[in-house]
């Protein structure tokens, strides 16, 4: 996951707050229920129902921190408010900064809990008289680098059967960097039941992207996904889902091996499969960390990938 990112543009006299994420396709449904009535919806109709149609449209994902700017008269308070169900931890800088002074000195990271605000620096004039401009740029990353995760053991995050990974920790494909470099993926077919390996907080979904393919610049941050905070602080990443598979919402606390998604072939992506990895924040940077998994003949054992792998 890609760290977001927000800015705020302000004058001591005026100020414009502007917000700049990737666009991304979305979908919505149409169709008539046993009266006849046009019905319109973001998931597909349950039951029977007549000229089901689908759209697509474009969609802003949205960071799950903003930023915006109080005025106070003398100063600028640069606050940021967390709309998401766990801790982000977040760093704020000036990209610009004419006789103005920042109070206290920037950058500065912060961790805004759960639902909740912090005000992250006062920003005054230097000489009052004068012209004074400046632009607050805020990157943000989930969890709280000061989280100690324990020793846990996670489950199969599908149903007991046969096993296949395709990539295991420290694949040489795509498990080489510190945020996967714990990660494992298992090939299933497309469609396939997802079960929360361990139970948690749904903290982050995406579930509106529809590609796939092998440009890293293009799919190399982009993916369906579902993020777990768990009670510790460490949380797990479901990614690479079905477009629409994402069968939780935000804020849900879901129980170990309750169903939360289907398996797809979104993002950075060869081949169907589900990719997992426990992570947590190490202070503005997502780091993998090992973890045990059982399954119906007991714990699984993942040996570092020393083939090139596939996803």
């Amino acid at each position: 996951m890609r760290p977001g990112r927000a800015s705020a543009i302000g004058w001591l006299a005026v100020a414009a707050l502007a917000v700049a994420v990737p666009a991304d396709a979305a979908r919505f449904w149409r169709w008539k229920d046993g009266q006849g009535t046009t019905v319109y919806g973001d998931r597909p109709p349950e039951g029977e129902a007549e000229d089901v149609r689908t759209a697509s449209f474009r969609r802003t994902p949205a960071d799950p921190v903003g930023l915006r700017l109080q005025d106070r008269g003398s100063h600028y308070e640069v606050v940021a408010d967390n709309r998401a169900p766990g801790p982000v931890e977040v760093q704020l800088s000036l990209a610009r900064a004419d006789n103005v002074k920042p109070v206290p000195a920037l950058p500065a990271s912060r961790v805004v809990p759960a639902a909740g605000s912090r005000v992250l620096a006062r920003v005054y004039p230097v000489d009052p008289r004068l012209p004074n401009a400046f632009e607050a740029i805020l990157d943000q990353l989930p969890g709280d680098p000061q989280a100690l995760p324990l020793d846990f053991e996670y489950r199969v995050p599908f149903e007991y059967g046969r096993i296949r990974v395709d990539q295991g920790f420290g694949g040489r494909f795509s498990h080489n960097d510190p945020q996967s470099l714990y990660a494992v993926d298992f090939a299933l077919p497309e469609g396939t039941p997802i079960l929360a390996a361990r139970g948690g907080v749904v903290m982050l979904v995406e579930s509106d992207f529809e590609r796939a393919g092998l440009d890293r610049e293009r799919y190399g941050g982009r993916a369906n996904y579902i993020r777990i905070l768990h009670d510790d602080g460490s949380m797990a990443l479901y990614a690479h889902l079905k477009p629409e598979g994402v069968q939780v919402r935000v804020g849900q606390r879901v129980r170990q091996g309750q169903r939360i998604a289907l398996s797809g072939n979104t993002g950075f992506s060869t081949a169907p499969h589900l990719h997992f990895v426990v992570q947590v924040n190490r202070g503005m940077r997502l780091e993998a960390i090992p973890f045990r998994m059982f399954g119906a003949l007991g714990e699984l054992k993942f040996a570092r990938d020393e083939t090139t792998g596939q996803r």
